[in-house]
């Protein structure tokens, strides 16, 4: 899967990383990979590992505050072609998790306040002084109404004062081959003096019907803001989605029932697959290197015994609502098996609750609790997954998904390693880009700087 094109190509420089998953996309379509930072210590190690080091390339990503970085550090062996800066800003102030999780530390800690939202000004900061050719930022969709401030088109409106053609739109994962649907902004901007026309990648993958996202109904009042640019149609006669069980089915049995002994095993450990791969997805996730994968790393999950005998009695696509009825029948289960009266009993029936009940809010809770439909592509991967697993249970087995489904589900390819706490895997999956989405945007940057009328002539839209 891995390409290196002997056309001279701008490196790229990687701010806000995370894991790298954005820069391995880029890497895949053939980009070197020049410099990169972020703040978390354990996310830098994970992105300089698969970007550099298992390749036996010199290099290292930095762990540091873009604040205070000089774009200096940067210029040292950028050569004429010159670079792309490439990144996602942190989210948090944007989306609706992290809204609500300021919201709750008080009226001082509101978005709005949160100086992490105006962190898109370093990111083009530092694009601006190295000059780059091409800039890509990546954030969610919520950046688009940020007390007010539309992020995105204010971010194109600078670019554009700075001799600079660019556009933002949406794209979703689902739609380039990635088994969950995740929907995000893209900016992309090229020197003017380089390419005539901005170009997007077009779909490779469609849904089975013709049913929007909530989202896909707000992008007529986009299309008001004068950089917007409409994301294209899914030819309805592309390969279909691919679903959860598409991308999980061939990884080895952890948990069959809710009474099977947990095990852990450490991001190191190796196991077997269970079967050859069923479709051309496994085949990618096992072959992505040009080498073919016999065993599965970081194939671990969450011991949440309580809850294991509620998510075996869970169906596709419920969530803490219906989780919540299951617990109250497996308590009154217990009770009548034990003879136990809630009246007569009150103390021992309160312990047994406190065994086999979640006490979380039935009316407040219901979105953070969901079993995957392996039907489908899973819902979109978020970073609280370095908390808890309950928003993506397993498909078919009592239990949440290990760090290699989560993973999968985001298009890392088996071989692209994480050395680290299951927390922080979790959080550098839930917060990365799909490296499959990434390399479609990369090829397109790529066709965009090789040969602008031909990116038009091979079917990428202006």
């Amino acid at each position: 899967m891995l390409n290196h094109d002997s056309n001279k190509m701008p490196v790229v420089v990687d701010l806000f990383s995370g894991c790298g998953g954005l820069a391995f996309g880029f890497k895949t379509a053939g980009f070197a990979i020049h410099h990169g930072i972020d703040i978390v210590q354990a996310a830098v190690n994970t992105a300089s590992y698969n970007l550099y080091w298992r390749d036996g390339l010199e290099g290292k990503h930095l762990a540091g505050n873009v604040t205070e970085v000089d774009s200096n550090i940067f210029k040292e062996g950028i050569g004429e072609e010159g670079c792309i800066v490439i990144g996602g800003p942190p989210c948090q102030a944007y989306s609706q998790i992290g809204r609500a999780k300021l919201r709750s530390l008080g009226e001082n800690r509101i978005h709005t306040k949160d100086a992490r939202g105006f962190l898109f000004q370093d990111f083009i900061r530092i694009a601006l002084e190295l000059d780059a050719k091409a800039i890509i930022m990546e954030n969610v969709p919520e950046a688009v109404d940020y007390g007010g401030l539309n992020v995105p088109q204010h971010v194109c409106e600078i670019l554009e004062e700075n001799g600079y053609r660019v556009y933002w739109t949406i794209l979703n994962s689902a739609n380039f081959g990635v088994p969950q649907t995740r929907e995000r902004v893209f900016v992309i901007a090229h020197k003017t003096d380089i390419v005539q026309s901005v170009q997007f990648p077009i779909p490779t993958h469609a849904p089975e019907d013709d049913k929007i996202t909530p989202l896909q109904s707000r992008y007529k009042r986009y299309e008001e803001c004068t950089h917007f640019q409409m994301p294209a149609k899914a030819d309805s006669n592309l390969p279909k989605w691919i679903t959860a069980e598409d991308a999980l089915s061939d990884l080895p049995a952890l948990f069959p029932n809710s009474k099977s002994k947990y095990q852990l095993y450490k991001p190191s450990i190796q196991l077997p697959y269970a079967k050859e791969p069923e479709n051309t997805y496994q085949q990618l996730m096992r072959n992505w290197f040009n080498k073919k994968e016999y065993t599965v790393s970081g194939h671990s999950f969450r011991r949440t015994t309580r809850d294991f005998p509620i998510f075996e009695a869970m169906k596709a696509g419920d969530d803490y609502r219906v989780a919540s009825t299951i617990a109250e029948d497996l308590l009154e289960q217990k009770c009548k098996a034990l003879s136990v009266d809630k009246v007569a009993q009150k103390e021992l029936y309160e312990q047994l609750r406190a065994e086999i009940v979640p006490p979380y809010d039935r009316e407040k809770f219901h979105s953070k609790w969901k079993k995957i439909d392996g039907d489908k592509p899973s819902h979109t991967l978020v970073a609280h997954l370095s908390t808890d697993t309950y928003s993506h249970l397993h498909p078919n087995e009592p239990r949440g998904i290990s760090v290699r489904e989560a993973a999968r589900l985001q298009s890392f390819p088996d071989g692209f390693l994480f050395q680290c706490s299951m927390g922080d895997a979790f959080k550098q999956i839930g917060n990365a880009v799909p490296p499959l989405l990434a390399k479609a945007i990369a090829q397109c940057i790529k066709n965009n700087l090789l040969n602008n009328e031909k990116a038009i002539k091979d079917g990428f839209v202006v």
